[in-house]
């Protein structure tokens, strides 16, 4: 089925950021769309685990506590520009953040949780061994998830 402009279709966007620069843009075209469909808008940010993120000598510089307030302060920096960013487009959303998740897994995981039917993120268009080495969560969240995604770049 493809989805029509204006028929209602999406009724709750998920909006994926992780504070950049480009997912702004993301968060910008989700609320534009979101309001143009009448539709609600969660907008998420994700961070992983500190075991995920921090090993070998690295563990003894950061202790798990210290990292989970430096990325709950990030986050809640990241949400803040966001609920900003809402207010001056005259537009309502909630704001999520999702602890000890990839970014791919919470973004899905969150979707399905909260009945969103589009999700939108940004991606930095990356390719070849770029993408090897640094990864993409867009292109993993194109690929496991069963709710459709719109790619900002």
């Amino acid at each position: 089925m493809i989805p029509i402009i204006g028929m209602n279709v999406y009724k709750h966007l998920l909006i994926a950021t992780d504070g950049s620069e480009l997912a702004q843009k993301a968060v910008d075209q989700g609320f534009a769309l979101a309001k143009a469909l009448n539709a609600k808008a969660t907008v998420i940010n994700v961070t992983p685990s500190w075991t995920s993120t921090v090993s070998g000598e690295a563990t003894l510089a950061i202790h798990a506590e210290n990292y989970n307030k430096l990325v709950a302060e990030e986050a809640w920096r990241i949400l803040s520009i966001v609920d900003d960013t809402a207010k001056k487009a005259d537009f309502t959303c909630d704001t999520l953040h999702v602890k000890d998740r990839s970014p791919a897994e919470g973004i899905i995981e969150t979707a399905n949780a909260r009945g969103c039917d589009l999700i939108v993120m940004a991606s930095h268009g990356r390719r070849g061994l770029r993408r090897l080495i640094l990864g993409s969560q867009a292109y993993e969240v194109v690929t496991q998830s069963t709710i459709p995604v719109l790619v900002c770049r």
